[in-house]
């Protein structure tokens, strides 16, 4: 499908799923008056329909991914300072930790720079056909995808074996609030943070890098590596992840429609332990 004939099927699932089947249009809102208490409703409302045709884009440009070709995947999604990681592959195993912002899965032009693997690390989905499509989607430019739980054998075998691999991990969800030993304000706002990639780094003394995405224009973007520890071995407790989500935090604010508010990021907020207050 030609992309003026794609964007234009773009928009009839927006006018669908915002206007007849609102589609979390309550977490939605209540989600951007949480992280923006002191805009106005209207200024609400437009961030959210921007929103909404902007996740329009993403998922069918996802789902593109398995059509379209590494160069012109490569020619829209322009990767700015390829050089961080090339330097930081000759010394050791590199995490690269990405935001639900922006076009996250199309990331994986990234790994045709590299000489060395690259995973992604994904959550497994119960629908089996929408796990299947997420593999195929996500398995284009030869990157091998693996589960949360497969994470520490990987970088373990990977380290015996003396290759040094990238891993790219998406690590801005809300996780259990009852498993989590770190919460800290997100959008001014307390909630319980993943720490278990800053954990990883630690332990196997991985560099860590920011996955900073921009969207240029429709169906155009680019990424930009922003440094976060050369060894994470030698971090304080907490430093990777807090610089995380700083910078994340960066991203939304300037443009707050291209972050994914779905989801329900915010819904631990009521069970702050005492010691995090």
């Amino acid at each position: 499908m030609p992309f003026g004939l794609f964007y234009l099927f773009s928009d009839l699932i927006f006018a669908l799923l915002f206007h007849v089947v609102r589609y979390r249009r309550k977490v939605v809102n209540t989600n951007l008056k949480l992280a923006f208490p002191l805009k106005e409703d209207l200024e609400i409302s437009k961030i959210e329909k921007g929103f909404y045709r902007h996740m329009c884009d993403v998922f069918l440009e996802a789902i593109k991914t398995m059509r379209i070709g590494p160069e012109e995947l490569t020619r829209r999604y322009k990767v700015l300072n390829p050089k961080i990681l090339t330097d930081l592959e000759r010394e050791r195993g590199i995490l690269v930790l990405i935001p639900h912002y922006a076009n996250w899965e199309w990331s994986i032009v990234v790994n045709q720079m590299f000489k060395t693997p690259g995973y992604a690390v994904y959550q497994k989905i119960n629908n089996p056909y929408f796990d299947g499509l997420i593999k195929r989607i996500r398995a284009k430019l030869n990157t091998t995808l693996i589960q949360q739980k497969e994470m520490v054998r990987t970088i373990i075998r990977n380290q015996n074996d003396g290759v040094k691999a990238v891993y790219g991990v998406v690590s801005d969800q809300s996780p259990q609030s009852h498993r989590t030993k770190y919460w800290r304000k997100f959008m001014g706002i307390t909630v319980p943070v993943f720490d278990s990639p800053e954990l990883l780094a630690k332990k196997f003394g991985l560099a860590v890098v920011f996955a900073k995405i921009s969207k240029l224009k429709r169906g155009y973007y680019q990424i930009e590596f922003v440094p976060i520890a050369k060894d994470g071995s030698a971090t304080d407790n907490h430093e990777i992840t807090d610089r995380f989500l700083e910078l994340t935090e960066q991203c939304i604010y300037k443009a707050p429609s291209y972050y994914l508010w779905t989801h329900r990021r915010w819904k631990h907020r009521d069970k702050v332990p005492p010691e995090f207050q």
